[in-house]
């Protein structure tokens, strides 16, 4: 596995639609949850496996995803996700084109939080104590470029140290972060 403290900065046109597709978005989504083959993808997500398997395929040519070689059954091919800290040029650095795919893909990440939070919402009188995990904060800093630069790198080996994986069995359950910040205009 890539190691995931290295940044990647995503620099191709292709590769930022690629990741703003909406059928891809969902797939990863499903390989948050654990290693999956074209078929249970299929049915999860209601699509054919024909598709499915185009798209894993996409998303393994370009380092997103790997295959799991254990989980193998004759032609069946299962898949991870491949963690990873993946960035973007800052905008001034950017192309129109990339500019337009960068906000096409915010767009879509924005409107999955807001579909993740109201199944949060739905599900929370079922969650016990998990219920009390929803953790938020509104916050205004006053910074320079070069502070905020430090502020997201902090805030990356934070996720980064309390993300990596744990052999035992407790009682951990994923959390969705989202951080995003800009400035007043």
């Amino acid at each position: 596995m890539a190691d995931q403290s290295v940044p990647r900065t995503i620099t191709d046109v292709a590769v930022l639609r690629l990741l703003a597709h909406p059928l891809r978005r969902r797939i990863e989504e499903q390989l948050r949850r654990g290693p999956v083959n074209a078929t249970s993808l299929a049915q999860a997500l209601g699509e054919s496996t024909g598709l499915t398997s185009y798209h894993l395929r996409q998303l393994a040519k370009h380092g997103f995803i790997e295959e799991v070689p254990e989980l193998a059954s004759g032609k069946e091919r299962w898949w991870r996700t491949v963690p990873g800290d993946r960035r973007y040029p800052a905008y001034t650095e950017q192309t129109d084109d990339m500019r337009a795919a960068t906000a096409d893909m915010t767009r879509h990440n924005l409107a999955e939080l807001v579909e993740l939070y109201e199944t949060f919402e739905r599900e929370a009188p079922g969650l016990g104590t998990w219920a009390d995990a929803f953790l938020f904060s509104r916050a205004t800093i006053r910074v320079d470029l070069k502070q905020l630069r430090e502020f997201f790198e902090e805030y990356i080996q934070l996720v980064q140290r309390y993300g990596a994986p744990s052999d035992s069995d407790d009682d951990r359950k994923t959390v969705l972060l989202r951080l995003f910040g800009f400035p007043e205009i």
